[in-house]
């Protein structure tokens, strides 16, 4: 729903960001006679069959299979100012928004330590003047194949034993105010850009531990299929996907999930 401009999905055109190609998924769906509910799902009871769903707006469903879809959350840093420069200068997707033409040839931040943030850095080398990589601590927590490429990659710079303190700017992002982890000093560091690495959060809380869980808090699907722990209920998309989290794959996802219920329903003489 965020992301700027799209360009990885199949047959789009043009200038397409996040809340367009979802627009544009709903008028496909037009045509199909399905219904969407606008609600957010409040509980979901996978312990009896048929399986019950309560929604925000007062409305309850039953239905003998579920497909899960409700994707991952970027993890976000609990500050003010980051609201404020939220998609206007800050990212948590250097892949999505990386190429844009406000971030090109300029001076980026990546904020993290993992093999996500290494990799948003060398991603972004490929536009930006210079990439800054910053890590509260003294060592990346990402691979080894990883870190050297980082530190042998020219235009990147890790600052160690920095957090973010604060965002400023004027209406789009101007720059962050860094403060040592040890010593608590601050610096300035000028930069058009930020990307927060810091991890993600699969939208699980509302299941109730009913399924199945890695130790990152994914959904866990059997190998090579779409069906999680309980019969009958599907995953896909982000919920699912640590690795690769675009639009595309999840979509991809989507389709193998549509197909193993409808599977599994007519094997279940359901359907």
């Amino acid at each position: 729903m965020v992301a700027g401009k799209i360009e990885n999905f199949p047959a789009l055109a043009g200038e397409v960001d996040g809340s367009g190609l979802i627009q544009l998924m709903r008028d496909q769906l037009k045509g199909y006679n399905l219904r969407v509910v606008a609600a957010d799902v409040k509980e979901a009871n996978l312990r009896a069959r048929p399986f019950s769903i309560v929604c925000s707006n007062g409305s309850a469903w039953e239905t003998h299979s579920v497909i899960v879809a409700t994707g991952a959350a970027a993890r976000r840093l609990p500050l003010a100012s980051e609201e404020k420069y939220w998609g206007k200068g800050i990212s948590a997707c250097a892949v999505c928004d990386g190429a844009l033409p406000i971030f090109r040839n300029k001076p980026l931040a990546v904020i993290g330590g993992g093999d996500t943030a290494a990799e948003s850095a060398l991603h972004l080398t490929r536009f930006a003047s210079k990439v800054y990589l910053i890590h509260r601590g003294d060592r990346l927590r990402a691979s080894k194949i990883m870190q050297h490429r980082v530190q042998n990659t020219p235009g990147i710079e890790v600052l160690w034993d920095r957090t973010v303190a604060e965002f400023f700017g004027s209406e789009l992002l101007e720059g962050l105010r860094l403060k040592s982890a040890t010593t608590g000093d601050i610096r300035e560091l000028e930069v058009c850009g930020a990307f927060e690495a810091i991890g993600h959060l699969p939208n699980t809380a509302f299941l109730s531990n009913q399924l199945g869980l890695d130790e990152s808090g994914h959904i866990r699907c059997e190998p090579g299929t779409t069906a999680t722990s309980v019969e009958g209920v599907f995953a896909a998309g982000d919920i699912v996907d640590k690795r690769y989290r675009q639009a595309v794959t999840a979509s991809g996802g989507g389709c193998m999930a549509a197909m193993d219920a409808e599977r599994w329903l007519m094997e279940k003489r359901l359907l």
